[in-house]
């Protein structure tokens, strides 16, 4: 081939680079692109888009974050805890030598804590996570322009893991987060996360909503009475208490926790929960929760013929589907009614109950003191048996005293 048939291919393929080149960077460089954000928003299906039916106008992340922002609060808190004397100070051999003087005095430590909240009113009401302040002695509420204001507790509730807090003085002019409907949320939903992770004040993330109804017991922690709302929008320590937000920009779930060694796996307690629960601990009140005292299981065919099959287990169970007991506690609701472990509850109120998260709910809907027909299949018979529900905390408070 010719020299100049090279050099005249050589130009035309540099001349190629050069354009692909100039195209990827005009792409980010031209301001009068749309945004890259807004492109994927717009060939979404609209199903995508939380309570909407269309597009919101512009950056709906931008829209939402100006919209409750504002309202977004950190919380500090500090504690006293007494650590008791020090044994070294307190040995007979060196109060021998230098006396009492005042060595002997408990030691004591101040613990601090933050997390985040929101305001949903203008008289200064905060909804938060009763974690983040629990034990606290002194709140401090420092909004989004600075200013710290201090805040009491109004009440806490251990089960839902939600607290309310009160400015003490509230300035006028407070901005409010607009709280929206968590029955609504499906899932591949956008989801907004806002909070103080890591200290990193007014810090905003973005997500879907990967999953609904988790249980606690699935989230790693048995002892809430919860149905997670699952996003993937990241959620660190110091998130907690903060509004988890739809398109809309209104708040749909308080973020909750996080699973230990998982990335991109958050939870959130839903809004409406948080709509029925804070009212009464607006009031000071305590929540009541209709508790039976039971540990227990979902039960399959399946697991129940394994069950018989061990050698080693010490009870036969019917293969049915239903909910196994697998603890009574004493002097619970259960125990009073005769429940008994390796029981199997299959009906409640005429209605088949297939597992412990079914169960669990049902029991939830009740009322404290309401008396629950179950039916119950134990070994080869079925029993009918009314368990009368009770308070949790007065029934394990009494339980703790016995």
């Amino acid at each position: 081939m010719q020299p100049r048939t090279w050099f005249q291919l050589l130009t035309h393929a540099l001349a190629l680079l050069f354009g692909v080149v100039v195209t990827v960077v005009g792409f980010h460089a031209l301001p009068s692109q749309a945004d890259p954000l807004d492109q994927v928003v717009a060939s979404s299906s609209p199903v995508a888009l939380t309570n909407s039916t269309s597009k919101p106008a512009g950056n709906f992340v931008v829209a939402a974050v100006q919209k409750v922002g504002p309202a977004v609060v950190r919380i500090d808190t500090e504690r006293t805890v007494t650590l008791g004397i020090d044994p070294f100070l307190d040995d007979p051999f060196f109060r021998r030598f230098f006396g009492d003087s005042g060595f002997s005095l408990p030691r004591e430590r101040t613990e601090r804590g933050q997390g985040s909240g929101f305001i949903v009113d203008k008289n200064g009401t905060i909804i938060t996570n009763a974690h983040v302040v629990e034990g606290a002695q002194r709140v401090t509420v420092t909004l989004t322009d600075g200013r710290q204001l201090p805040a009491r507790v109004r009440g806490t509730d251990e089960v839902t893991d939600l607290a309310v807090l009160k400015l003490e003085n509230p300035p006028g002019n407070l901005p409010v987060a607009v709280l929206g409907d968590s029955s609504k949320v499906q899932v591949g939903d956008w989801a907004i996360a806002m909070g103080n992770p890591l200290g990193l004040d007014n810090t905003v993330t973005l997500g879907i909503i990967s999953n609904l109804r988790r249980s606690s017991s699935e989230v790693g922690i048995p002892d809430k009475r919860l149905n997670f709302i699952q996003t993937d929008a990241a959620i660190n320590p110091g998130n907690s208490g903060g509004p988890l937000l739809n398109a809309n920009g209104e708040v749909i779930g308080i973020n909750t926790a996080i699973r230990a060694g998982a990335e991109g796996i958050g939870f959130a307690i839903p809004v409406d929960l948080a709509k029925m629960i804070t009212p009464i601990l607006a009031e000071g009140k305590t929540v009541p929760h209709p508790y039976i005292g039971v540990v227990m299981s979902t039960l399959t065919p399946e697991l129940a013929r394994q069950i018989n099959s061990d050698p080693n287990s010490t009870v036969q169970v019917p293969e049915t589907s239903g909910v196994i007991i697998r603890q009574v506690l004493p002097r619970s609701p259960a125990a009073e009614a005769g429940l008994r472990r390796g029981d199997v509850i299959v009906e409640v109120e005429g209605q088949k109950v297939t597992s412990a998260d079914q169960l669990q709910r049902i029991v939830e809907k009740s009322q404290v003191g309401q008396k629950l027909q179950m039916r119950v299949r134990r070994g080869e018979q079925t029993v009918a048996l009314n368990v009368r529900t009770g308070d949790r905390k007065q029934v394990l408070g009494q339980r703790s005293q016995n």
